[in-house]
């Protein structure tokens, strides 16, 4: 076959792959797994057929299918929600609870952190609590400091908890899965600004293994890590620096805890340099401790200190304008890649 007619089938091949957003591939897990599992359950918000399927459809179609005694609309009481929940995973149901906005999970904190993280502890083993608690953020739609903070760096300091953050439809689809099958509580944080965004169907039974990152892109001078959506500008940033000639090696973290330290540590001993980026805060955020874990590993081998770059401290604005300042930007990446690159030890 000539180059010309492999390139013809490749094209054609690729045009002929289903391609799934966000949305619709965390639909398919949760469909997927009730469908396999009748102790899988959904609680949450505008979750039902009457209600639309949630306020971003991630339920659509789930009510009529499943029925309301198994996707269940609730009152407006995030606190009654996961109290619920922690009680049917006890009970040996592995409910999905839905927090409509991040910051609502600050009412059920006591749920979450005293009581799902705490249980399998606390019992000594007896008992597991298997519950995804799935919540949406994001800086860039306008929505104001209080329905736009990311969270994650709360709850990776609480032992017992797993945080999960896809940056694709496919992750996201696999995530989930594996999330509804584990035994402990999951914090699944959903990006506003990824939702529409399409990849190829990984088709039926797809799972992603929590704890595991992806590498995004290959590359040999420094290694960017990120999740979430600030994955989209990080290879971006990356393709742009490549025609200055910087090779940069962008990781996917996916989960960040459990937090895949072999796959980073390996990358950042390969190119000697590291700059972690999140979309949260940037004083005590995870590039913090991610930054201190490759600096006490790795301290003889890095040619630079570790850069981080995150989100201004203040409240998320609600104002376009400040709410672009705000959030870091590719110019910010780039600068802070160049200025990694140009230290000299």
């Amino acid at each position: 076959m000539s180059d010309a007619a492999t390139l013809d089938a490749k094209a054609e091949k690729k045009a002929k792959v289903k391609q799934i957003t966000v949305v619709q591939g965390l639909n398919a897990a949760i469909d997927e797994a009730m469908a396999t599992d009748e102790g899988v359950i959904l609680l949450g918000e505008d979750v039902g057929a009457k209600q639309g399927g949630g306020v971003f459809k991630v339920s659509s179609g789930l009510s009529e299918k499943y029925g309301d005694h198994r996707i269940r609309a609730t009152p407006i009481s995030e606190q009654a929600i996961m109290g619920a929940c922690v009680g049917a995973a006890l009970a040996g149901m592995r409910p999905i609870a839905e927090i409509m906005l991040m910051n609502f999970v600050t009412v059920a904190m006591d749920q979450i952190v005293n009581h799902a993280a705490k249980l399998r502890f606390m019992s000594g083993g007896q008992t597991n609590v298997p519950m995804v608690i799935r919540t949406t953020t994001g800086v860039g739609v306008g929505f104001g400091g209080q329905h736009s903070d990311m969270l994650e760096a709360w709850f990776a300091h609480v032992p017992g908890l797993k945080i999960v953050t896809p940056s694709n439809a496919a992750d996201a689809k696999g995530l989930m899965r594996s999330a509804i099958e584990c035994n402990d509580p999951v914090i699944f944080i959903e990006n506003i600004l990824c939702y529409g965004l399409k990849s190829d169907d990984p088709g039926t039974d797809y799972r992603v293994p929590l704890g595991k990152a992806a590498i995004a892109r290959e590359g040999s001078d420094v290694t960017l890590i990120t999740y979430g959506r600030t994955v989209l500008d990080a290879l971006e940033v990356a393709e742009t620096l490549a025609g200055e000639g910087l090779s940069v090696e962008v990781i996917d973290l996916r989960t960040i805890a459990p937090y895949d330290e072999a796959t980073v540590t390996a990358s950042v001993r390969k190119t000697g340099r590291a700059v972690v980026l999140h979309e949260a805060v940037r004083a005590y955020g995870t590039g913090a401790e991610i930054a201190s874990r490759l600096h006490e590993a790795l301290f003889n081998e890095l040619k630079a200190p570790v850069q981080r770059i995150g989100g201004a401290f203040s409240a998320v604005p609600m104002a376009s304008v400040l709410e672009q300042a705000w959030i870091p930007n590719k110019d910010e990446i780039a600068g802070a890649i160049r200025t990694t690159m140009e230290w000299k030890r």
